[in-house]
């Protein structure tokens, strides 16, 4: 196959790229696209504008940013024998991004911009492109055979404590990818893309990070909030920052380090392991200030959720004890009684009482915040589509359509074809989000999208919906509010999620 170039006067730039192809259709890739500099640890990126006529080898996946080994293979279920392949780190040399293109898109643009953000609990890569389970090859190959060739780029941005930072320069990630998404403003008309016209989407904690860029003026047209929002990780005061930044500073002191700051990178994750930090925060300014009544710049927005999202907790939901559970929902004299009876959470019924806990953390996390964010954004006039996802694993149909199966649908990255009911969600999935991210309607305004279960995809009446989630609980939730449920939540799920479940 040939090697694409793209060249580019403003970058002063020839990137040098590798040709695809997915079922007879050719596509192009360019990647390990340097976007900024870190001139320092915990400091703000600088943008990189110039490459300083070099020519530039874009074929190769770039480095992400340390972190804690964990195998994404776990929670998907995917077969043990699937390789991935160890991918490179580097404080450094992190923050750069993949474009993957029709061959013609330089001739046939401007194109429409499917930019990607990865989840991961902000602590870790959970599935890149290199790691093969949400290559988007399929996806562009798709929109090219459809007859709506879309441009997919994706990044890599700052992790764990990288990003968090030791208390002076904070949600770096956040900044990180603010220079990604304004680097492809900037360049990716070279590559056939339209500027104007970019789809911001993520998944789990990336849709955190895209709800929190609607709401801090990142500019996009439209986005889609899968399995997240800032109501499932909300900006927390600086004060429980405090807490973390002494705990791995005393940690890395402790490994002989001087500091968070001066200790090496072996150092800083193994202090990350060794305190089990498996998850991080935004941090509160003023940016986020009154964040839940603050517009979403954007037009159209796609959200949904899975049917098992809490199984992240799962685990550590296991470790307590019935009475403990049933405990946290008493701390608030007027609801807590109403809401324990609801989610069936008895001290003595310990089962029920794990299962009610689990229920509630996904529709305080997931379920609900798709209502409550949908509504804000219908009563400004967005066009808004809301989905389901209720396809069980390929693998473990016991595991249910449980947090992140999605990503094993829309991108096809692990051959499903055993299982002909996943690879037709599959094949529906990637089509409505080709039609959205092209501008078209992917179903009727106003109606809800199911996809699966049993292979069906298909749009569903509200009366459907309530048969899937659950409906009243979620009414009697709002009616209580957020300061009474999530103590709540907090009670019962502080420290026990793990991507390994």
């Amino acid at each position: 196959m040939t090697s694409p170039q793209v060249h580019h006067p403003g970058l002063q730039a020839t990137f040098k790229g590798i040709e695809r192809e997915s079922n007879g259709i050719v596509v192009h890739e360019y990647r390990g696209i340097k976007y900024a500099n870190i001139p320092a640890r915990f400091e703000r990126a600088q943008p990189l504008n110039s490459f300083e006529g070099a020519a530039v080898d874009a074929t190769r996946y770039g480095p992400r940013c340390p972190q804690v080994d964990v195998d994404v293979r776990h929670l998907l279920r995917i077969p043990q024998d699937f390789v991935i392949e160890r991918e490179p780190e580097d404080e450094f040399e992190c923050l750069n991004l993949d474009i993957t293109s029709p061959p013609s898109a330089a001739t046939q643009g401007p194109l429409p911009v499917f930019l990607w953000i990865y989840g991961g609990s902000q602590a870790v890569t959970f599935c890149s492109a290199a790691s093969k389970i949400c290559d988007p090859i399929k996806l562009v190959a798709d929109s090219i055979k459809s007859g709506q060739p879309i441009i997919f780029v994706s990044f890599h941005y700052r992790l764990n404590i990288f990003s968090f930072g030791d208390g002076e320069e904070k949600n770096l990630a956040l900044k990180d990818q603010k220079l990604a998404i304004e680097w492809v403003r900037n360049n990716i008309a070279a590559f056939g893309g339209d500027p104007e016209n970019i789809t911001l989407a993520g998944e789990s904690a990336g849709a955190v990070y895209v709800h929190a860029h609607l709401l801090t003026g990142t500019p996009v047209k439209r986005a889609v909030l899968a399995s997240g929002s800032l109501y499932l990780s909300n900006p927390l005061p600086l004060e429980k920052g405090h807490g973390l930044i002494a705990s791995l500073e005393a940690k890395v002191r402790e490994l002989g380090q001087p500091s968070l700051r001066q200790a090496s990178v072996p150092a800083l994750v193994r202090a990350l392991e060794d305190c089990k930090v498996n998850s991080f925060w935004l941090q509160d300014n003023e940016e986020f200030q009154n964040w839940e009544t603050k517009p979403e710049l954007v037009e159209e927005v796609m959200i949904g959720d899975t049917e098992y999202e809490s199984v992240i907790w799962r685990n550590g939901i296991e470790t307590l004890d019935a009475a403990t559970i049933a405990g946290a929902f008493e701390r608030d004299p007027q609801w807590g009684s109403k809401l324990r009876n609801l989610y069936q959470v008895v001290a003595d019924r310990p089962t029920a009482s794990k299962l009610g806990a689990l229920d509630l953390l996904h529709d305080t996390r997931y379920s609900l915040p798709v209502e409550i964010v949908s509504d804000k954004l219908q009563a400004a006039s967005k066009q808004v589509y809301k989905y389901v996802v209720d396809q069980v694993n390929p693998w473990q149909a016991s595991s249910r359509a449980h947090h992140a199966v999605d990503l094993l649908f829309l991108f096809g990255g692990v051959d499903l074809s055993f299982n002909r009911a996943a690879e037709a969600v599959g094949q529906e999935m990637r089509d409505r989000w080709i039609s959205f991210v092209n501008g078209r309607e992917p179903w009727s305004e106003g109606r809800r999208f199911a996809f699966g279960p049993f292979g069906e995809s298909k749009q569903i009446t509200e009366e459907q919906f309530a048969a899937r989630r659950r409906v009243k609980h979620m009414q009697v939730l709002r009616e209580a509010g957020m300061r009474v449920y999530m103590p709540i939540v907090f009670g019962v799920s502080a420290g026990k999620i793990s991507l390994l479940n």
